[in-house]
C-alpha cells in the first residue's frame, strides 16, 4: 500500500434519472453506498454537499464506455457532468472505466431475491460502490490513482 494516498473518496455513477454516491474509508479499504440523488439541477450541488459532509479527498465519477472501449451515448453525459462537478471544485474529480458496474449491481441485487422493481432505487448506488471499489484496487495495485484526471475548466454559463 505504498503510494496510496489515505482519504475518503466518493464514488459517483452518473445516470439519466439518478446519480448514485458511493464512499469508502480513509483507508480505501471499503466502499459503501451512501445516497441516490434524483438528476436534476441540484444533482452537482447535493454531491458538493456530499463530498464536503463525507471530506472527501476526490471524486471518481464513472465513465461508461462500451465493452469494446468505446463511446456510448452515456459516455459524453457522464464527461460533461464530471467537467461541471470539476469547475465546481476544488477537490480532485477523475474520470473511471466502469463497464458493467450497473449490469454487475443488477445481477448482485437479483441474486440477493431483490426484483428490478424494488432495486430500482439502490441500483445506482451500488453500482457507485462497485465503480469505487474497483478504483480503489487499481489504485492499491499501482500506487496511482485510478482514471483520468478532469481537469478544472472555467464555467460554460
Amino acid at each position: 500500500m505504498s503510494g496510496f494516498r489515505r482519504g475518503v473518496r466518493l464514488g459517483v455513477d452518473v445516470g439519466k434519472a439518478r446519480v448514485g454516491v458511493a464512499r469508502c474509508d480513509p483507508d480505501g479499504l471499503l466502499a459503501t453506498p451512501v445516497e441516490t440523488v434524483p438528476r436534476d439541477e441540484r444533482s452537482i450541488a447535493r454531491i458538493l454537499e456530499l463530498a464536503t459532509e463525507h471530506e472527501a479527498i476526490a471524486l471518481y465519477v464513472g465513465l461508461p464506455t462500451s465493452l469494446s472501449g468505446g463511446d456510448t451515448p452515456s459516455t459524453a453525459d457522464a464527461r460533461a457532468f464530471a467537467a461541471e462537478l470539476a469547475a465546481r471544485t476544488d477537490r480532485e474529480v477523475r474520470l473511471v472505466d466502469e463497464r458493467l458496474s450497473t449490469v454487475s449491481a443488477h445481477a448482485a441485487l437479483r441474486s440477493s431475491g431483490r426484483s428490478q422493481k424494488k432495486s430500482r432505487s439502490i441500483v445506482d448506488q451500488v453500482a457507485a460502490v462497485i465503480l469505487l471499489q474497483s478504483a480503489l484496487d487499481g489504485e492499491k495495485q499501482t500506487g496511482r490513482p485510478a482514471g483520468t484526471p478532469v481537469p478544472p475548466a472555467e464555467e460554460t454559463e
